[in-house]
C-alpha cells in the first residue's frame, strides 16, 4: 500500500490502481515447467481477443 501511494504522489494520480489484478506468481523448478511457460508465453497473445479481460468484452459479473 506504501509503494503504491508513493508511485501515484509521484504521479499525480490519487487512488489510482497500480498493479496487475489476479497476478499469478510461479516458481519455475525444472525444464517442463520452463518449457510450459515459454509456450504459454508465446501463445498467450493469440487469445487476447476472447479474454475475460479483454475490456472490449462485456464482464460476465
Amino acid at each position: 500500500m506504501a509503494v503504491t501511494k508513493q508511485i501515484n504522489i509521484f504521479r499525480e494520480t490519487p487512488g489510482t490502481p497500480v498493479w496487475q489484478r489476479n497476478y499469478y506468481e510461479h516458481i519455475i523448478r525444472n525444464e517442463i515447467s520452463l518449457q510450459k511457460i515459454r509456450d504459454y508465453v508465446h501463445t498467450n497473445p493469440l487469445s487476447w481477443n476472447t479474454d475475460q479481460l479483454h475490456p472490449d468484452i462485456p464482464s460476465k459479473w
